[in-house]
């Protein structure tokens, strides 16, 4: 199955189950190596950037555990999945998802690295920032709303429509890690890039950052300029 037929089912299977208000289409270019960096709140989301966006050379890690089931695996190709392991340093995926951006692919990544089950925020892990610190390529924040799996499917059972909102911003760069202090500057990565995808929800989907100092000065700063 090519991914032209995949992308055009995605796409009417969308259209019947929601209604879509996509912002900041603009800030992806149509090339070129880069990290789309999202939250995750639901199943969906997995295929909503074959839906948002127009670029087909995209690398969506997902967890190795969805590799045991077979229609999964079988759209793995098509849909450049790659299965990685969330819970341990995976170094030989961290080198292939840099040597695949290097060769101009866009990855698409959860910092959180897992679904929040309440739909808000949690605590982003260290893998995206350094992924971005070491390969130097652009960092852009998405922020996803209305995908959680309970509302769409409670939609779905009373013949409604979800409103799934995507919304994103200028892309920018995390500097390489310094020698010292790595720990702190990784840290300080990973939290810029979650304050970024922060400032782009509702207050409600803040989550762990609602309260973070950045965010405050980011929201200070956003003006539609920014979107």
């Amino acid at each position: 199955m090519t991914l032209r037929i995949l992308r055009l089912l995605i796409r009417i299977l969308l259209n019947l189950i929601g209604r879509f208000e996509i912002r900041g289409k603009e800030h992806v270019p149509l090339k070129g190596g880069m990290i789309l960096a999202s939250n995750h709140i639901g199943f969906l989301d997995i295929v909503m950037v074959y839906f948002g966006i127009d670029r087909t050379d995209l690398l969506i890690p997902v967890a190795e555990k969805w590799e045991k089931i077979w229609w999964i695996r079988l759209l793995a190709k098509p849909l450049n999945l790659l299965f990685v392991d969330r819970f341990n340093p995976d170094l030989k995926a961290i080198r292939k998802m840099i040597a695949l951006m290097e060769e101009g692919k866009c990855l698409i990544i959860a910092p959180e690295g897992t679904r929040s089950r309440t739909g808000a925020l949690i605590e982003g892990k260290p893998g995206v920032a350094y992924l971005a610190a070491r390969s130097g390529f652009p960092v852009m924040p998405v922020a996803i709303t209305g995908t959680e799996d309970k509302v769409v499917l409670g939609n779905i059972k009373r013949f409604r429509k979800s409103l799934i909102t995507l919304r994103g911003t200028k892309p920018f760069i995390i500097p390489p890690l310094p020698n010292k202090d790595r720990d702190a500057a990784l840290k300080n990565a990973t939290d810029e890039i979650m304050c970024q995808i922060a400032a782009l929800l509702p207050e409600r989907y803040r989550g762990a950052y609602v309260r973070h100092p950045r965010l405050v000065e980011l929201l200070g700063d956003l003006s539609p300029a920014r979107t």
